[in-house]
């Protein structure tokens, strides 16, 4: 098999609308489950809101790992991708800083202020970013009635399933602007990485990324000489876990956003907060009403069919 067949192969796949949606969703759940995996990694280890270095140390085992396995991966089954030039260097550096480095200072910081259910909600704000900017930037993304109102509904639905009996939602600015910042960061930053995945392999790309922003976060611990903590064995398993949502979770995105249009894949984010709320409540005791949920989910899978669906060409006039 050619490289150019492999790649068209590879290309056909992954623009099946059907295989998108199904992939897309299936990484958007799974990204829920940080959200209580971080509050209790943090209960473990014994990690305050105030403890932003080890915070930090937190961030950067998790992300430094993922990247290694990630790129050990592609050194067995694709090792010309590590044949890149200096400026692909730099490029992936400002990557590794933005969508790890910056957003998950921002992130964790916000997640040690806020509850794993309302973090959320405010973490949903991604797609609502992601959608705007593809606005702007893409001719063929063009923020029209259709998408503008599957994101709203959608939205409306992460909420729903976060507010409280007397649909009251507070805001807390260390915690929930956190989120909210983090949020933009990570949509901005994954328009560029497909912006670089048209010259470069894009698991190859995720793994680069993950092990750059994971050092980094990693260097205000090692440099102040705060040890992480005691690893337990069940430290261990939350930490095996984490990383294996960073590591395959971010690949498979990477991917995704290369072939397809940010608003089709970002749009599957909403499931990421329902998802994050439900096993905040299986984990963490956090409650979520189960009508709310109900139609929270119905909700969001309505925004994300109005977003994910295609457009029917009108027939010309006779």
């Amino acid at each position: 098999m050619t490289a150019e067949t492999q790649t068209g192969r590879l290309r056909a796949f992954f623009t099946n609308r059907p295989i998108v949606c199904v992939l897309a969703g299936l990484c958007c759940i799974a990204w829920g489950g940080p959200y209580p995996g971080i509050k209790r990694g943090y209960e473990l280890l014994a990690v305050g809101p105030d403890d932003i270095t080890r915070q930090l140390l937190f961030a950067g085992y998790r992300f430094f790992i993922a990247g290694i396995v990630l790129l050990a991966l592609v050194l067995v089954i694709h090792p010309k991708a590590f044949n890149i030039g200096r400026r692909a260097v730099g490029q992936l550096f400002i990557l590794g800083l933005t969508q790890t480095t910056l957003q998950y200072v921002f992130f964790y910081w916000g997640m040690a202020n806020t509850s794993g259910s309302r973090g959320a909600v405010m973490n949903g704000t991604s797609t609502f970013f992601a959608v705007l900017l593809a606005h702007f930037l893409y001719r063929n993304e063009r923020l029209d009635f259709r998408r503008a109102a599957g994101c709203l509904i959608g939205f409306a639905g992460v909420m729903l399933v976060n507010i409280d009996d007397r649909f009251q939602i507070g805001f807390s600015p260390l915690g929930d602007g956190n989120v909210i910042l983090a949020a933009f960061i990570f949509s901005a930053a994954s328009i560029y990485g497909k912006e670089l995945s048209r010259h470069m392999d894009a698991m190859f790309m995720a793994g680069a990324q993950l092990t750059v922003g994971g050092f980094l976060l990693l260097l205000p611990g090692y440099c102040s000489g705060v040890p992480l903590g005691r690893v337990t064995p069940e430290v261990a398993v939350v930490f095996a876990i984490l990383i294996a949502i960073s590591s395959f979770g971010f690949a498979l995105w990477s991917v995704l956003l290369k072939y397809n249009e940010v608003g089709l894949i970002s749009v599957f984010s909403f499931l990421t907060p329902v998802a994050g709320a439900v096993f905040s409540a299986l984990y963490l005791g956090d409650s979520i009403g189960n009508w709310r949920f109900l139609a929270a989910l119905v909700m969001v899978s309505a925004g994300i069919i109005l977003v994910a669906k295609r457009k029917v060409a009108k027939a010309p006039a006779k």
